[in-house]
């Protein structure tokens, strides 16, 4: 592993640095990753337009699927920009909180699109306009996990307000595939706020008990393709209490 920068974040240091397996590939990848080991963001140097983190590969496809000629989209959490970047001739406005990760995706990733605000992505999204937008996804993380005020009824009640339609809400969460009350009571908390809402889950590599959940939430029905889903599979997670502010 080869460390091209190290800053200190908002929430502990920001590593990027250069590998040459991932996941169990092998290839030249860069990586940008939170000082609890979290990654990021990630991209294959061999082969730039390769999307290589699941989630995100996931992600891309929900969104193609179910709204092929979407406009306009809202990500809280920009990372290194990859969802955003594949979408360029769409309008997406990103919020992060944290400033150094804008500047890392930019010098370290290619990041060129002007389409960030460097702010706390709840109350960005606030001053938006009922309806505005087609998709809005939550990827933001702290050491602690997901943060609380974005994963709260509130939030999900005002998430519904500003998406369209035909507009759906995704979160990527990591979390254990059974047993885990945080990833239960966001699930239930996201019922509590749409009235159609999936679950999708990957397993990790060295424990298939630990992985990564994608959830959505909709005023319609959600719709995906098993084969292009990057390996997550629809789950159940079981019931919780609801999140409050």
């Amino acid at each position: 592993m080869h460390l091209l920068d190290r800053r200190s974040g908002m929430d502990g240091e920001i590593a990027v640095y250069e590998r040459t397996e991932l996941y169990g590939e092998m290839g030249k990848y860069r990586c940008l990753q939170f000082a609890d080991g979290a990654l990021q963001g990630a991209i294959d140097l061999r082969d730039p337009s390769r999307v290589v983190l699941a989630y995100q590969r996931a992600l891309i496809h929900l969104m193609s699927y179910n709204e092929p000629a979407f406009e306009r989209a809202f990500v809280i959490g920009h990372g290194a920009g990859t969802i955003a970047s594949r979408f360029a001739d769409r309008q997406f406005k990103v919020a992060e909180i944290d400033e150094a990760i804008v500047s890392l995706s930019r010098q370290y990733f290619g990041y060129w699109l002007d389409n960030v605000t460097v702010g706390d992505g709840r109350r960005v999204l606030e001053a938006e306009a009922p309806g505005a937008y087609d998709y809005i996804l939550v990827d933001a993380f702290t050491a602690k996990g997901t943060p609380r005020h974005l994963a709260s009824l509130p939030f999900f009640r005002m998430t519904a307000e500003k998406l369209g339609p035909r507009g759906i809400l995704f979160l990527n969460l990591i979390g254990r595939a059974r047993g885990d009350k945080r990833i239960a009571s966001v699930y239930t908390t996201l019922r509590e706020a749409f009235p159609h809402v999936r679950a999708f889950y990957l397993g990790g590599r060295d424990d298939p008990s630990d992985g990564n959940f994608i959830l959505a939430g909709a005023k319609r029905e959600i719709g995906w393709q098993e084969a292009q889903m990057a390996g997550f599979a629809e789950t159940e997670p079981e019931q919780g209490y609801v999140v409050g502010d």
